[in-house]
């Protein structure tokens, strides 16, 4: 099951990743509101054991690390963003004039590798662009695909390390050769479809080219 909270502050999506037949579930992109999503992990009664990141950016990873402490989860992120993570500069918190910074992560990801959530497996697809570390999550279930892909468009990539060039590459080349049918959770917004992107998007459809 995948469920969604949107975080206050840049209203960055939070998804639960469940596995209802053994209870455990990850939580990816914590951006904010931890008090908030501790809640609504207990009303669930779930068992976090991982907490994965998709990519380095402060509204993506300000909650982590009072969430590691309380739920004794390991921190994954890729290891082209790892940086990201401990480094306010490089994760653009001390643009928006805070200072977010965690500890190391305790797992880095690497592309076509697979987590297991009880029965659930999660594939790690790594779509570099909109940060060089960037990754979308593909399960069963459908597609959470970070800052890449979005309902009509795809992430920015005027910030250091994006590259549009690289990302509509990713894009194209690791999601658009999924079927249609396949559910697109964002980082940011209300969910699209695999298909719908294919047709309408014009980052993907070669409309902007």
């Amino acid at each position: 099951m995948i469920e969604r909270k949107v975080t206050p502050g840049m209203g960055a999506n939070c998804y639960l990743v469940s596995c209802n037949q053994t209870k455990k579930a990850v939580l990816v992109d914590p951006g904010a509101g931890s008090k908030t999503l501790l809640n609504w992990i207990k009303e669930h009664d779930f068992e976090i054991t991982h907490i994965i990141l998709t990519h380095g950016h402060f509204d993506h990873i300000g909650a982590v690390e009072d969430l590691r402490n309380e739920l004794s989860a390991k921190v994954a992120i890729h290891k082209d963003d790892a940086e990201m993570l401990t480094n306010p500069d490089k994760n653009l918190s001390r643009l928006s004039g805070r200072s977010i910074a965690a500890s190391p992560a305790d797992l880095l990801l690497e592309d076509n590798q697979e987590l297991a959530v009880g029965a659930i497996k999660i594939k790690i697809l790594h779509t570099p662009g909109h940060t060089p570390g960037g990754i979308c999550l593909l399960t069963e279930e459908g597609l959470i695909s970070g800052d890449t892909l979005f309902d009509g468009s795809v992430g920015r990539t005027d910030f250091p390390g994006g590259d549009m060039r690289i990302l509509i590459k990713s894009i194209r080349e690791k999601l658009m050769v999924l079927d249609d049918h396949v559910r697109v959770f964002p980082g940011h917004e209300s969910g699209t479809t695999i298909g719908r992107e294919r047709v309408s998007n014009p980052y993907v459809n070669g409309a902007f080219a």
